[in-house]
C-alpha cells in the first residue's frame, strides 16, 4: 500500500468507515493519474451544468429526476470497474459518494474509497459552495459543458 492509500486508510479508521478509506481531492487526483478509477455519482444535470472531471466515469447514485436510488448502480459499476481495482467515488460534497463507497465495499470491491469534500465542497457562511474545500477549490482539472 502506498503513502496516499495508507493515509486514506488511517482517515477511514478514525472515521469508522466500512470501506478502504477516505481521500482528499488532491490524493484522489494523484491515484487517478496512476490508474485508479474515479466514479462521479452525481446526476446527469449536475454534470452538465456544474461541471465534470475529465477521465472520470459517471454512474448516478440517485436517479434524476426524483433522487431515487439507482437500482442498476452496482451492475453499472461492475461493467466498468473490476472488483480488484481501486475505485474512488465523488459527488457534490462527499455524502452520496460515501453511500456509494459503502455499497461497493459490501458488494466485494476491496479498494473502495470516498473522496472527502466532493466536487464542490461544503457550504460557506453565506451558503455558497466552491469556497470551502472540494475538487474545484483545490484547482484540480474539470470541464463544463
Amino acid at each position: 500500500m502506498d503513502e496516499i492509500q495508507s493515509a486514506a486508510a488511517e482517515r477511514g479508521r478514525k472515521m469508522g468507515l466500512s470501506y478502504a478509506g477516505a481521500l482528499l481531492p488532491a490524493e484522489a487526483h494523484a491515484l487517478m493519474q496512476r490508474g485508479a478509477k474515479l466514479v462521479d455519482v452525481r446526476t446527469q444535470p449536475e454534470l452538465l451544468y456544474v461541471g465534470k472531471i475529465p477521465g472520470s466515469l459517471t454512474i448516478e447514485w440517485q436517479t434524476y429526476p426524483g433522487n431515487r436510488p439507482n437500482p442498476e448502480f452496482l451492475g453499472e459499476l461492475a461493467a466498468v470497474v473490476g472488483k480488484d481495482q481501486p475505485v474512488m467515488f465523488i459527488c457534490r460534497s462527499g455524502v452520496r459518494s460515501h453511500g456509494a463507497a459503502e455499497a461497493a465495499s459490501q458488494a466485494g470491491w476491496k479498494h473502495s474509497y470516498n473522496v472527502l469534500e466532493g466536487f464542490e465542497g461544503d457550504k460557506d457562511g453565506e451558503q455558497h459552495r466552491n469556497t470551502v474545500g472540494g475538487w474545484r477549490k483545490a484547482g484540480l482539472p474539470w470541464i463544463q459543458s
